[in-house]
């Protein structure tokens, strides 16, 4: 299994989803795409089940370096931003590009980059969503 990133957001997932999206745009991320897959299963399968939503996040300029680098990085394309309900949070868990990146070179010190911004944004959704608690509005 692929390792991640992962926080726990004392925020509902609409909550949480706003907030990520904005703290990962604070360090360069942009979300291309989205797969709401409780809606996906809800639809094709009759299966409710809790909020469960990706968010396929990119940074331009390290997409690009990494594509420079490796042409075939863009199987790795986007990064995937997962929020998941659980336990009256929304669980968020990021690909750590580490985990997928072997070896050494441009690519391994470009993983580490991407990882170190990744936290970034996570961290700085912890310190949010605190925020929002303390100030009765989470």
């Amino acid at each position: 299994m692929t390792k991640g990133l992962v926080v726990t957001l004392d925020l509902g997932p609409e909550q949480a989803e706003t907030v990520v999206r904005e703290e990962l745009a604070q360090v360069g991320f942009g979300v291309l795409t989205e797969i709401d897959v409780s809606s996906v299963l809800r639809a094709k399968l009759g299966v409710d089940r809790e909020t469960l939503k990706i968010l396929g996040a990119c940074n331009p300029v390290f997409a690009h370096r990494a594509l420079e680098a490796d042409p075939d990085v863009a199987l790795l394309l986007p990064c995937n931003v997962v929020l998941q309900a659980e336990d009256g949070g929304t669980r968020v868990s990021v690909v750590d590009p580490r985990s997928i990146i072997e070896g050494s070179g441009e690519l391994a010190g470009l993983a580490d980059e991407v990882t170190n911004d990744l936290k970034k944004a996570l961290d700085r959704c912890e310190a949010r969503a605190a925020r929002l608690k303390e100030l009765g509005t989470a």
